[in-house]
């Protein structure tokens, strides 16, 4: 290995990997974390309790400052469609603006970071944000505001990995890849009940300016953080090759694409809009060419080999569940409530409930955050996943919030539970094969968590799609005038207009229609319910394949014991 290769690989000794997402923001920040398996660190210095707390506020400042400028416009595109003049679909090209530059650029800021230093990595990624969140004030329009979304989506990624580098910076190595990832995850799912919490009063005092001047504020209460409380210097060297630079342009093209593909597809829908097919072509081979590249290089930025190895393939597939899963907070339970028509004033007290689960989720993980732990964890966490989506699954057109409290606690839980162990474990593994596989590591966690969480919703929403013209079909075929009790209904509806229609066969109509619209909500009620029951089966199925696999290493060890006995 040359000097440059092995200065870099101590940096990434000393550095974690953002998410989002939701999902979770958080990939590159994994190459801040000690190696223990690799060299011996050296003894703990003590830590000043009043420090560490200082920098566990300024994480969380960060983390909240990125993740409510991911999901201001997220949650509420349909507030926002008026001042920007613009239809539902359109609005949902902020959503893929936004998503298209942030899925792949933590990538790339490993090794700039390796190579410029952490001080000035951090000066520059504060500065750019806190520039593009002044940005938001002249946004006027649809075409403005995607344009200042995909520059906000570049320039947020470096803000996840600051948040990860002060948490993690408030703990001695002992405690990073425990305590510090515990609570550095927790805080990238906070921001999306916090969001739903101050949406309505900012979008009321003014739209879309409302939304982003706290943005802009909390971006510059965020900028003195970094020359204030400065992170501890880290060894850098050049490490960035031009082949690199070439792939990790086919990365990010290749994501963007497909991250594209996954936010407007349903929208559009998937076979009726040809550009969607001309996209996912270009990701295809956008990706391939990536391929091709890597496996022939000596020093390959992203290692092809160790990604199809089966012990990581399982890893993938594992996150990857996890994150189909834990959409069903984000991608459907939402949704149903304004199925519902449900007003904020009857939602808050949930999501304080849910923001309460998170953290206190958050909390016990780090607690748990041991080796001989993990497993329970995640038992622990998928329990509670598949248990809290089919409580959801028996919801009905009297379905309120209060009758959620308990199930969207429990996934909250769940999802602030599963990860960490996880992410611990898939990290440890890379630093086992070298610090040079941090970067592999880290494309692991940004397909399963950053394209996972855009599949989970794309998938989720279109199968609700499918499944409520199913509903709606089979109701429709019971509602013939021959039934008496159909008969009466539409006679009780219709009697709202008696008064001011006179015409029996207009006044008949009127009660079809009101008819017909019950049909059509109580179809997606039941759609809605089938995908909450789809999600809790996918998380039985995990959980049954993690005790399957739990059964199978203790046999197996158990059957090995003897024969070690014998040759001893």
């Amino acid at each position: 290995m040359s000097a440059a290769a092995s200065a870099a690989a101590n940096d990434n000794r000393t550095a974690i990997v953002e998410g989002d997402a939701s999902a979770p923001a958080g990939a590159d920040e994994v190459s801040q974390l000690p190696a223990p398996s690799v060299a011996t660190p050296p003894a703990p210095q003590p830590v000043s309790v009043a420090r560490s707390a200082t920098y566990v506020v300024c994480s969380a400042l960060l983390f909240l400052t990125q993740g409510l400028g991911m999901n201001l416009a997220l949650a509420n595109l349909t507030q926002l469609q008026g001042s920007l003049s613009a239809t539902s679909i359109e609005a949902a090209w902020l959503s893929a603006a936004y998503m298209a530059p942030n899925v792949s650029l933590s990538i790339a800021l490993v090794k700039i970071r390796a190579q410029y230093g952490l001080r000035r990595f951090a000066e520059i990624g504060i500065l750019g944000f806190v520039i593009v969140s002044l940005m938001n004030v002249f946004v006027s329009d649809l075409h403005s505001a995607i344009v200042v979304r995909f520059i906000s989506g570049i320039a947020a990624a470096p803000m996840s990995t600051l948040g990860f580098l002060y948490m993690l910076e408030a703990f001695p190595p002992a405690r990073k890849l425990t305590v510090g990832l515990a609570l550095a995850l927790t805080c990238t799912t906070i921001s999306a009940p916090i969001t739903r919490l101050i949406s309505p009063t900012l979008i009321e005092y003014g739209q879309w300016h409302g939304l982003y001047t706290l943005e802009m504020a909390l971006a510059l209460m965020a900028l003195p953080i970094i020359y204030l409380m400065p992170l501890t210097p880290v060894p850098h060297a050049k490490v960035i090759q031009r082949t690199d630079i070439l792939s990790y342009l086919l990365v990010a093209i290749g994501f963007g694409c497909i991250a594209i593909v996954l936010t407007m597809g349903r929208l559009y829908w998937w076979f009726e809009a040809p550009w969607l097919g001309v996209l996912l072509a270009v990701a295809i081979v956008a990706l391939t060419a990536v391929v091709m590249i890597e496996l022939n290089r000596e020093l390959p930025l992203i290692d092809i080999r160790w990604l199809a190895s089966k012990e990581i393939l399982h890893f993938t597939a594992v996150l990857l569940v996890f994150r189909l899963v834990a959409s069903e907070q984000s991608a459907i339970a939402a949704n149903f409530y304004q199925l519902l028509g449900l007003q904020f004033e009857q939602v808050a007290t949930l999501y304080w409930v849910i923001l309460g689960a998170s953290i206190a989720g958050g909390i016990l993980c780090a607690a748990l955050m041991n080796p001989a732990h993990a497993e329970f964890v995640h038992i622990l966490a998928l329990s509670l996943l598949a248990a809290g989506a089919y409580i959801d699954s028996q919801a009905t057109n009297l379905t309120r919030p209060e009758q959620m409290y308990l199930s969207q606690a429990m996934i909250a839980g769940g999802t602030a539970l599963f990860l960490p162990p996880a992410m611990s474990s898939g990290f440890k593994a890379a630093l086992m094969k070298g610090p040079s596989y941090i970067l592999s590591f880290i494309v692991i966690f940004l397909f399963t968590q950053s394209i996972g969480g855009l599949i989970g919703t794309a998938a989720f929403g279109s199968f609700v799609t499918l499944r409520e013209k199913f509903h709606s079909n089979v109701l429709a075929e019971q509602v013939v005038m021959s039934n008496p009790l159909i008969a009466q209904r539409i006679s009780q509806l219709a009697g709202a207009y008696r008064r001011v229609i006179g015409d029996r066969t207009l006044l008949d109509g009127e009660g079809v229609a009101l008819l017909g619209q019950q049909v059509t909500r109580e179809a997606n009620i039941l759609a809605y319910n089938d995908a909450f029951l789809l999600a809790s089966i996918i998380a039985l199925c995990a959980l049954a394949g993690l005790l399957a696999h739990i059964l199978y290493k203790r046999i197996a060890a158990d059957l090995a014991s003897p024969a070690t006995a014998l040759t001893s």
